[in-house]
């Protein structure tokens, strides 16, 4: 099976703290989804707001995100899955996909298992 990242893109400010409890439960169920679908969730993360992040362009080093935007991202899920269409069928369940949305990408140097 391959792996991808499913990357979580929420509305700015991006805080976590802000998704609406329906939305949280939804995410708790999405694990049981992907496991129905034959993929499997190796990691997923939550990541703090964007006020935390620091950014680091050749030696400027600043406080906060480098560029405001629409949407930030939010957190990532690592997951397993059969193939890229397999990976998008199951990305698409995500409720992420509700207020914001996902981006799969294949990982460039999946770690042997």
């Amino acid at each position: 099976m391959a792996k991808y990242a499913v990357l979580i893109y929420m509305p700015a400010p991006g805080d976590v703290a802000d998704t609406p409890p329906e939305e949280i439960e939804a995410h708790l169920r999405y694990g049981e989804q992907v496991e129905q679908l034959g993929g499997k969730i190796l990691e997923a993360q939550a990541l703090q707001a964007t006020t935390t992040a620091t950014s680091i362009r050749g030696d400027l080093v600043t406080d906060g995100p480098f560029t405001e935007s629409k949407e930030v991202l939010g957190g990532f899920f690592v997951l397993e899955a059969r193939d890229l269409d397999h990976a998008v069928a199951i990305a698409k369940l995500n409720p992420a996909t509700w207020r914001g949305g996902v981006e799969v990408r294949p990982l460039l140097y999946p770690s042997a298992e």
